[in-house]
């Protein structure tokens, strides 16, 4: 089939031989957003406007402190600051109130709630991630060669499963295996790992045991450890 907007990505991310390739397809997202906030983009009017507004989850902002422009991020984070002061300043300066009256601060606790629930970096990545799940259905329906590749994988983080039970009653059946199955072999490869542990196993071989506990992290986390 002719490849259509995020065909190429999705595919090239079932080629991976890893643990989740929708974790794969994740990690790209979030770094090519990561480079955009961080690159020029964070000049422009309208990009500075949502940052100022939305500001960064804790991921995030990790991730973009140690992007290596620290005045880049310096500046998009002094006008963060300084809009959330003005927001709260009028939030918190509530009028009425009196000797035996409480201030109504329901506002101010809803703009806070928020605003610690919110980052421009997420809202960004979940937008184009959610087209790419989009992807792997259309693919799955139209494209014999990614129901081979799909079929293939080593099955899903818990996280990204989840995201496939949702909406894939068409392969449901194949998406359980795939998922129970490498659930089943990552385990037996931690399961060794704990065993080797012990004086009786000290000379039996490690098998795919050695990297098997940040695989299994994988698995359940859809973390990634470097």
């Amino acid at each position: 089939m002719e490849d259509k907007l995020y065909s190429i990505p999705v595919k090239e991310a079932f080629e991976i031989d890893c643990e989740c390739p929708i974790c794969k397809m994740y990690q790209s997202i979030e770094k090519s957003e990561i480079e955009f906030t961080m690159g020029p983009s964070y000049m422009e009017y309208d990009v500075r406007f949502q940052t100022d507004e939305k500001g960064f989850c804790d991921r995030h902002v990790s991730q973009l402190y140690h992007f290596n422009n620290r005045l880049g991020l310096a500046l998009i984070m002094n006008t963060h600051l300084e809009r959330a002061r003005k927001d709260i300043g009028k939030l918190s300066d509530v009028k009425g109130g009196g000797f035996f009256k409480k201030k109504d601060y329901s506002e101010l606790v809803n703009y806070i709630e928020k605003l610690n629930n919110s980052c421009f970096v997420c809202d960004r990545v979940n937008n184009i991630f959610d087209r790419y799940i989009a992807t792997i259905f259309h693919l799955y329906k139209n494209d014999k060669e990614f129901v081979k590749l799909y079929e293939a994988s080593k099955g899903f983080c818990t996280k990204h499963y989840g995201i496939l039970v949702k909406k894939a009653e068409e392969f449901m059946d194949v998406t359980n295996k795939l998922y129970m199955d490498n659930m089943e072999r990552v385990n037996g490869d931690v399961s060794w790992f704990i065993d080797k542990f012990d004086y009786r196993f000290k000379e039996e071989p490690w098998k795919n045991s050695k990297d098997s506990l940040p695989r299994t992290i994988i698995k359940t986390n859809s973390i990634e450890l470097e």
